[in-house]
């Protein structure tokens, strides 16, 4: 058995990567450590507890790391804060988690000569214009806008410095947009999807012209995986689907997906400094390690989407309220 340390693992994709691994890949023997804040919800992994080793803990933690670490063969980082909004009201909490959580972890790596895959988003790199036929690639350089993706960035290049200063054996991939179970009902798409199930009307931010490159979470996985896999150390992997939409264009698909009218929502303020355009190049990652995304179709993965959270309320509903007056506040 290989020895996995999902860090994160109780967050919206790290639950589903550990989900996907025990499905697909027997050979892993998986412990997770989450610090269990608002985004970790321990429930996501209630199916699978009796088959994994979890620790309450923050990756901040030296202590815990090192010993976490001395103790598996693959270290895969999920573990971030990673709400746009949330950055720009408390940035602090992005600085301590996506900064030192991250140095903590290096450390723990180094020392103990383990591997590290390291993920990434694409908002590193900024955003494009709408009209701009170009995306991002391993070659891009950083322009992020926001404390969230600034942060983010920050740990891209402190995972860069640590292979090339001290040599450690680690890979990064920055994904596009994730969307699918167990994601946290703040988010787009779970927001409108339990709008609607709530009979309380959707909302769009704005005019609804910004461009997402969508990617089903489970394809997201398969690609980690096929990184752990085949990958080379130092390299960078931008993970995406060719699944770019605008939000205006997703939330009427979930409208009528739903059996409601498509323009049945409201226009709310647009949130400050809204990146336009994220579109992901993932020629390196298809074409060197033969990835390929199993959802082509983002109407597809949309309604497997809306179908786990029709089934799955119990999951989802006790925290609905709290969300909604947290958006009113803001006018949103």
């Amino acid at each position: 058995m290989t020895k996995l340390l999902v860090t994160g693992g109780a967050g919206f994709i790290g639950a589903n990567f550990v989900h996907y691994t025990l499905q697909n890949r027997p050979e892993y023997e998986v412990t997770v450590i989450d610090k269990l804040t608002y985004a970790g919800n321990l429930d996501s992994l209630n199916s699978v507890l009796d088959r994994i080793n979890f620790v309450t803990g923050d990756i901040c933690d030296r202590e815990l790391m090192d010993k976490l670490v001395s103790e598996t063969d693959i270290v895969v980082h999920f573990a971030a804060e990673s709400h746009n909004d949330n950055s720009l009201r408390d940035p602090w909490p992005f600085l301590q988690t996506n900064l030192i959580g991250t140095a903590a972890i290096l450390e723990a790596i180094r020392k103990h000569g383990k591997r590290l895959h390291h993920i990434s988003t694409d908002e590193v790199y900024g955003d494009l214009e709408l009209d701009d036929p170009a995306k991002f690639t391993p070659d891009t350089p950083y322009n992020a806008s926001s404390p969230y993706s600034s942060t983010k960035a920050g740990s891209d290049l402190l995972v860069k410095a640590w292979v090339r200063s001290f040599g450690i054996h680690a890979t990064i991939s920055n994904c596009s947009n994730n969307y699918g179970s167990y994601q946290h009902i703040e988010k787009f798409i779970p927001r409108q999807i339990t709008n609607i199930l709530s009979d309380i009307s959707p909302k769009l931010y704005g005019a609804g012209e910004n461009v997402r490159d969508w990617i089903h979470v489970d394809d997201h996985n398969s690609a980690v995986h096929a990184i752990i896999d085949k990958g080379r150390s130092g390299e960078v992997y931008l993970i995406g689907a060719d699944g770019e939409e605008n939000n205006k264009y997703v939330l009427e698909t979930i409208l009528e997906l739903m059996g409601k009218e498509k323009d049945a929502y409201e226009h709310v303020n647009d949130r400050p400094g809204h990146d336009m355009r994220y579109a992901i190049d993932a020629t390196k990652l298809r074409e060197e390690l033969g990835w390929t995304p199993k959802y082509t179709n983002l109407r597809e993965g949309l309604q497997a989407t809306i179908d786990w959270y029709r089934q799955n309320d119990e999951w989802w509903k006790n925290e609905k309220a709290k969300v909604e007056a947290k958006y009113a506040e803001q006018g949103q």
